[in-house]
């Protein structure tokens, strides 16, 4: 059984204060989940912070980003030895903001996977199509050749440190979200590609999170997709009862 993953991007909002408040809000709601993963990625500053509002609860910590290099003349980055030192054991790499308005390509969320999981941190790798790509039938073709550029050179113990999102790009923010079918779909086809690049085991044991305006409302019928192992969401994490529901989905 792969054990569900619910993790809430918070991207560019919350202060510190509200990152910490927001922490303490959700502890209690989620104090008696069983079975589920949960995490939470605030901005760089509050990590350390929101580290010491979650210590002894049941919700893990990532970052939104890291660099591929330990240390150096690299201004504005951030090592993920650095993530571990404020308290990280999740990164997410290759969101599709990311690849979108700051240039990442599949080698650079490469090098950037690689890095995290040397450092001992869990990398969510994410890909995902437009909207373009995907009426122009081209989704299962990009989909492939993000994954493989993602994960390249890759051993099976890396990839056991991984996780996958399937972020559709159209689905982002929009609040447009893929059918059940349309998400299961990719995911069926991402563990058959994982399948011949890495073996049946590997496919049978990676979690493939589905994240695209994903809401209490619709959370409990993509997880009842056969290889829908869990959520990358955006912003209903930004609450702590609509957040704490799609946490819950299995009791609500």
């Amino acid at each position: 059984m792969r054990t569900p993953v619910i993790a809430g991007n918070w991207k560019l909002f919350k202060t510190i204060a509200e990152a910490t408040a927001m922490v303490n809000e959700l502890k209690p709601l989620v104090a008696g989940t069983v079975g589920v993963e949960i995490v939470v990625a605030p901005v760089f500053t509050a990590l350390s912070r929101v580290a010491e509002a979650m210590a002894g609860s049941n919700i893990r910590l990532a970052a939104q980003d890291c660099y591929w290099e330990e240390e150096g003349a690299f201004t504005g980055e951030v090592a993920p030895k650095l993530l571990v030192d404020a308290g990280c054991s999740h990164v997410i790499i290759g969101h599709s903001e990311r690849r979108q308005y700051f240039g990442e390509t599949d080698e650079t969320v490469n090098k950037k996977a690689k890095a995290a999981i040397a450092a001992g941190l869990s990398a969510i790798v994410c890909v995902g199509e437009t909207l373009d790509e995907r009426e122009s039938g081209k989704t299962f073709a990009v989909i492939e050749a993000q994954l493989k550029g993602s994960v390249a050179d890759f051993s099976a113990n890396m990839l056991a440190q991984a996780i996958i999102a399937y972020e559709p790009v159209w689905a982002i923010g929009t609040g447009k979200t893929a059918s059940e079918a349309q998400a299961q779909e990719v995911h069926a086809f991402i563990r058959s590609l994982v399948a011949k690049l890495f073996g049946q085991a590997s496919a049978e044991a990676i979690r493939i999170l589905y994240g695209g305006s994903v809401k209490p409302d619709n959370i409990k019928g993509l997880m009842s997709q056969p290889d829908i192992d869990g959520a990358l969401v955006g912003g209903a994490s930004l609450k702590a009862d609509s957040f704490a529901a799609i946490i819950n989905f299995q009791s609500n």
